[in-house]
This record gives C-alpha cells, sequence and structure tokens, in this order.
C-alpha cells in the first residue's frame, strides 16, 4: 500500500481510475480546502462554496472516462469555476422568476380582483337598468348607450327635449340610489 501524500496528482488520478479509493481521499485532502476558499470568495455563500467543491469532486469519482489534459488542479480549479457559473446563472434565472412572480402577485391579483368587481358591476347596472320603467329605460338607452342626444331622443320619441333630460336625469338619480350600496361595498 503506497504512501499516498508522496504521491503525485496524476499518480493519486491514475489510481483513482483503477477504483483505489484512497486515492480519491487523498486527493480531497489536498484540494478540497482550497477549492471551498476558492468557491467562498466567488460566490460570497458558504453553503454554496461547499456544494460546489462536493459536486465536483463526486464528478472526479463518477466519470468514467476522465481525461486530464493538464494538471489536476488546474483541472479542479476550471471546474470549481465552471460549477460556480452554473449556479450564479441558475440563482439569476431564479429571481428573475420569483421577481416576476412577485410582480403577478402584487398587481395579478389587484388586476384580476378590478376586473371582477368591473364585471359585477356592470352586471348589476344592466339589471338595475332593465327595471326602469318602459319609456325611462328607452330615452336612457338612447342617450347612453345610441349616444344620441337630447334633441334626437326627443325627435325619436316625440317628446319635448326638457322632457327627455328630466327622465335621463330620473334615471340617473334611481341608477345611483339603487347602486350606491353595492359602489360603497367595492370601494370597501
Amino acid at each position: 500500500m503506497p504512501a499516498y501524500n508522496t504521491l503525485l496528482d496524476n499518480e493519486l488520478l491514475n489510481l483513482l481510475k483503477s477504483g483505489d479509493q484512497d486515492s480519491f481521499k487523498e486527493l480531497y485532502k489536498r484540494y478540497g480546502g482550497l477549492l471551498y476558499v476558492y468557491a467562498l470568495k466567488l460566490t460570497d455563500d458558504e453553503d454554496d462554496a461547499e456544494d460546489i467543491v462536493q459536486e465536483v469532486f463526486i464528478s472526479l469519482l463518477t466519470k468514467e472516462q476522465l481525461e486530464i489534459k493538464k494538471t489536476v488542479s488546474s483541472y479542479l480549479y476550471s471546474a470549481v469555476r465552471y460549477k460556480i457559473f452554473d449556479v450564479l446563472a441558475h440563482k439569476k434565472v431564479k429571481s428573475g422568476y420569483v421577481d416576476s412572480l412577485q410582480k403577478f402577485i402584487d398587481q395579478g391579483e389587484y388586476i384580476t380582483d378590478n376586473y371582477i368587481r368591473e364585471k359585477e358591476l356592470a352586471t348589476l347596472l344592466e339589471k338595475e337598468i332593465n327595471l326602469l320603467p318602459t319609456k325611462m329605460r328607452q330615452i336612457f338607452e338612447s342617450s347612453r348607450k345610441g349616444y344620441l342626444s337630447q334633441k334626437q331622443i326627443a325627435e325619436k320619441f316625440n317628446i319635448s327635449e326638457h322632457t327627455v333630460k328630466k327622465q335621463i336625469n330620473n334615471s340617473i338619480k334611481i341608477l345611483k340610489l339603487k347602486l350606491s350600496k353595492f359602489i360603497i361595498f367595492l370601494l370597501f
């Protein structure tokens, strides 16, 4: 059994490829702490730094076709750096998603709530308009839905402009009275 602390990195790597678990422990002992400090400086997060180092060493242990062209240390530092890039990119996406979700929650609920209230008010208003006396309803709808002037409505129904104005005002008073409770409910 060789003294692992005296072996070169490449020798440890060759032993690791042949299934020697003690060579892995020696590589971890040599580089684990240094890689952790490196990752911590770049991420500024202890948990992320620890996870990154562990993932790099796990990939070193589980890769069957591991080909290191330079030194083991440069490979490990590069692997940590690329893993940090992955973590930062993931955090950016996650942060963007969280921000977007929060914005939707903040605005979406408000917009949806207002939309529902608006629909309820429109339905109630239509119901109350239909309950107006027939002639009053026809005059009111000609004014508000048909966009006719008081003069045009007077000619259409063969009544005076003064009567048209009075009928529209009475319609509005009735609708205000009936809808006031609902409007107060909407505001609070």
